[in-house]
C-alpha cells in the first residue's frame, strides 16, 4: 500500500510546486505590467490563452464563441489589471472573468432559444463548417435585409478605416484571409502572444467604433 501512495505523494508535491512556481510568475508579470511593461501582458497572454479557450470551448461547445469569449476575457483582463488587488492568485481571476463570460454568452444563446429564434451562424452538423445562412442565404434575403447588411459592411470598413495600422493588418489577417494564429506570427514575425493580444485590442476597438453592434 506504501508503495502505491508514495508515487502518488510524490506527484502530488511535483504539482505543487509547478503552482506554486507559476502564481510567483504571474506575479511578477502583473508587476511588470502595473509599472507600464505591455510586453509582460502579451506574455500572460502566451501563458493563459489555451488553457482559458479549452476550459471556454468545454463549456459553450462552440469554437467561435470560444475564442471571442477568450478574446474578451483578456480585454476584461487589460482593462483591470491596473486594480488587480491579488487576494486571489491571477490565474484564479482570469478564469473567473472568462468564466463568466462564458455563461453570459450561454444565457444569451439559451433565451433566443427560448424564443425559438434560429442562429444561422449555428454549423449544420458537428463535422461540418457548413451554416444554415449559408444553405438558406438565397431564399432569405430581401431587399431591406441586403440594405441592413451593406449599411452594417460600410460602418465596419468605416471602423476598421480608424484602427491603428497594426490593429487593422491583424484583424484583416485573421478575418479577411482566415490565416491561423501561427500563420500571422510567422508573417509579421512577432510572437503568438503578441498576435492574440493584438487581435483582442483591435475587436475591442472596432466593437468600440461600432457602438453598441455585435461582432
Amino acid at each position: 500500500m506504501g508503495t502505491l501512495t508514495k508515487p502518488k505523494r510524490q506527484r502530488n508535491e511535483i504539482a505543487m510546486s509547478i503552482k506554486v512556481q507559476e502564481v510567483a510568475l504571474d506575479k511578477v508579470l502583473v508587476a511588470r505590467f502595473k509599472a507600464g511593461d505591455e510586453a509582460a501582458f502579451e506574455e500572460m497572454v502566451s501563458r493563459y490563452w489555451d488553457r482559458i479557450y479549452a476550459m471556454v470551448l468545454k463549456l459553450l461547445r462552440n469554437s467561435q464563441d470560444a475564442e471571442e469569449v477568450t478574446q474578451d476575457a483578456f480585454i476584461r483582463a487589460h482593462r483591470g489589471l491596473e486594480k488587480f488587488r491579488g487576494d486571489s492568485s491571477f490565474s484564479t481571476w482570469l478564469y473567473q472573468i472568462a468564466t463568466n463570460l462564458a455563461r453570459n454568452r450561454y444565457w444569451y444563446w439559451w433565451r433566443r432559444k427560448r424564443d425559438k429564434s434560429i442562429s444561422f451562424d449555428q454549423a449544420v452538423g458537428g463535422d461540418s463548417n457548413t451554416t444554415l445562412g449559408e444553405i438558406f442565404k438565397a431564399d432569405v434575403e430581401t431587399p431591406q435585409d441586403i440594405a441592413v447588411t451593406n449599411e452594417f459592411q460600410e460602418r465596419v470598413s468605416a471602423a476598421m478605416e480608424l484602427l491603428n495600422g497594426k490593429h487593422r493588418e491583424v484583424l484583416v489577417l485573421r478575418n479577411v484571409r482566415n490565416l491561423s494564429y501561427d500563420e500571422i506570427a510567422t508573417e509579421l514575425q512577432i510572437s503568438i502572444g503578441t498576435v492574440k493580444s493584438r487581435i483582442a485590442r483591435a475587436r475591442k476597438s472596432l466593437r468600440d467604433g461600432l457602438g453598441n453592434e455585435l461582432l
